[in-house]
């Protein structure tokens, strides 16, 4: 099969086609014949070493056709969405034209859209509705604010937590993208940046922050909240640096509460990818409720240029890949 490895740490040019035999069947796995898959900045992050973890083959997502499936799980040819499990990290990923993932981070996901359109769905929505609403548990009426909304996660979760009847105040670090936020359903758009505790008119009275910036905004973000209020880390747009001589005597508002999610943790106890409701979340995205549409659509043969404009900041949305 043709599949894309890292051949060495480094810039998109490390990514080099060739051939690899097809994975073999193995009981608890499930075989996908790949159709499409969303990339992520995680990918990049891989590819140029910073990651703990980095297989051969890239690629933390996909949707495709099942080839095989020993366990019966899922049935041959059924259409299905897989993410994490060790994809991309352990095993060998979605960059290719086959890969093998574990059953319980397989899903069913029938659904009209081309796949292309689903390819944008899995990773980014499956994280968002988890820590909406599962991390977070928010609540329709509740307020909530979400950094670095432009982000594809962050549009995700915006989407996701206004058709809930949810309040969003969402981030950005670029005015030109309040409309596009605006669009999408928040409330109002704030300005990213470092204080905005101290400028935002609702601090002590928001109900849960989803902060995607990172750890250089986190603590930041648990000052806006009222007593009991949440604050979920997921992403790290702001860099990978860690909070510097973290003394959460010092540091930390008191009554709040600081929870994190990775999706990592999908398909492990507790966090079965059985819970996430892709299916619906899929016939949202065809009945317009849900803005999922791809922003860039690469062939396979170009993931160094869906890299790059990646790495450029150029992405303007969730990008994905298809096979001709």
């Amino acid at each position: 099969m043709r599949a894309i490895v890292i051949e060495k740490f480094g810039g998109p040019d490390s990514l080099v086609y060739t051939e690899l035999p097809e994975p073999e069947p193995l009981d608890g796995h499930v075989v996908i014949g790949i159709k499409a898959f969303g990339l992520n900045h995680a990918e990049m992050h891989m590819r140029r070493g910073e990651w703990a973890e980095a297989a051969r083959v890239s690629g933390i997502e996909c949707v495709g056709l099942v080839k095989s499936c020993p366990g019966g799980e899922f049935p041959v040819g059924a259409k299905v969405a897989a993410l994490m499990g060790g994809l991309g990290r352990t095993i060998n990923g979605s960059y290719a034209e086959y890969t093998r993932v574990p059953a319980s981070n397989v899903a069913v996901i029938e659904s009209g859209l081309s796949w292309a359109e689903l390819a944008a769905i899995p990773e980014t929505y499956a994280t968002a509705w988890t820590c909406l609403f599962r991390n977070l548990e928010i609540t329709s009426g509740q307020t909530l604010v979400i950094r670095g909304a432009t982000s594809a996660f962050g549009r995700a979760a915006v989407g996701l937590a206004v058709d809930a009847g949810v309040h969003v105040i969402g981030t950005s670090r670029n005015p030109e993208r309040f409309p596009l936020l605006e669009r999408l359903g928040v409330e109002r758009a704030e300005l990213e940046g470092p204080g905005l505790s101290e400028r935002i008119k609702e601090a002590k009275h928001i109900d849960a922050v989803l902060d995607l910036v990172g750890n250089s905004t986190v603590l930041d973000s648990l000052e806006m909240l009222r007593r009991g209020g949440r604050a979920c880390l997921a992403g790290w747009l702001g860099g990978l640096d860690p909070i510097t001589d973290f003394n959460p005597l010092l540091q930390m508002a008191s009554g709040v509460c600081l929870t994190f999610f990775g999706s990592f943790a999908f398909g492990k106890p507790g966090f079965p990818l059985s819970d996430v409701p892709l299916q619906t979340i899929a016939e949202r995205v065809a009945a317009g409720r849900l803005k999922a549409k791809p922003s860039r659509v690469f062939r396979f043969e170009e993931i160094r240029e869906a890299h790059r404009v990646m790495e450029a900041g150029e992405a303007g949305g969730k990008m994905v890949v298809v096979h001709d």
